[in-house]
């Protein structure tokens, strides 16, 4: 009986093992065609952009290019101005990330570590940003602007991207820097150091992970933002990739060659950016759902 009984359980653990086995090889399958998914578009954009016309249309939408058309990024570069544009773009985001994280850091700093009677009541003000839609304050922003005469300049962006991204920037770096110990203020205070030593040498340090998640946020809606550089900008001279993009479509005929070079050239941007800092926006994750 016992050695049938012995026989049992390993059959028992046979199958078991067999059963996660075969629950393995449909998650990696799963997870392979959730892969394709996603990068379809990519492929797709990419192909898009070396075809004519008439495989656009319909003869070869999906397939790779029959004639690969390198000329559409020569075109792209050239006819549609995009290495100005291009720039433009990168001046835009770079100050807006690099404003959005000094204001969100110092804010949290001051209504998480350092105490005042209207800490709660200011970290509540900020967190209304959140609810209000960035393109319901169009009309206000640019009577504003023009008051103020900034139309027609790079801190015509800079200013309203910065300031929609702030209250989410908060919002994150509050979750980190309430996790971290505030015996290290007090030591730091012990030996020596004052109010702005501790929070660039301690604090600043600590919030990587929490920097590098607000800096691909604020990447994203600065890079793609199509409303305000459309609305602020008439000049050429600081018009921004979106609009360059949209600018490449004629008025009766449009090649979308072109096009979709130019979609490739400003895509291209956010997976380095990612592919850079996915590792840090990973450990914010982690830490998050740690905390949580």
């Amino acid at each position: 009986m016992a050695g049938k009984n012995t026989f049992d359980y390993g059959m028992d653990q046979y199958q078991v093992g067999k059963t996660n086995k075969f629950v393995k090889v449909l998650f990696y399958i799963g997870l392979v065609i959730w892969a394709v998914i996603d990068l379809f578009p990519i492929y797709w954009m990419f192909t898009f952009s070396l075809k004519n016309n008439e495989e656009v249309y319909g003869a070869n939408v999906m397939g790779l290019p029959k004639s690969w058309l390198w000329s559409n990024y020569a075109k792209a570069m050239t006819t549609g101005n995009m290495p100005l544009y291009f720039m433009n773009s990168i001046i835009v985001t770079v100050t807006a990330i690099l404003i959005s994280l000094i204001a969100a850091l110092m804010a949290t700093y001051a209504i998480t570590r350092i105490v005042w009677k209207a800490s709660n009541l200011m970290n509540s003000f900020f967190m209304l940003g959140i609810t209000i839609p960035i393109h319901a304050s169009v009309v206000p922003i640019f009577i504003t602007l023009s008051r103020m005469k900034m139309l027609n300049s790079y801190w015509s962006l800079i200013i309203p991207y910065s300031a929609f991204s702030l209250s989410m920037a908060i919002l994150i770096c509050t979750g980190f820097m309430n996790d971290i110990p505030k015996d290290l203020d007090e030591a730091a205070k012990i030996d020596g150091c004052g109010l702005w030593q501790t929070f660039g040498w301690i604090i600043v340090p600590l919030m990587k992970p929490a920097l590098a998640t607000i800096s691909i946020y604020t990447f994203l809606q600065c890079w793609n933002e199509l409303m305000f550089a459309n609305v602020f900008i008439s000049d050429k001279k600081f018009k921004t990739l979106p609009v360059g993009i949209q600018a490449l479509a004629g008025q009766h005929t449009i090649e979308w060659g072109p096009i979709g070079a130019a979609l490739v050239i400003a895509t291209f941007p956010t997976l380095f950016a990612y592919i850079f800092m996915s590792k840090s926006i990973q450990e914010s994750f982690i830490a998050g759902a740690v905390k949580g």
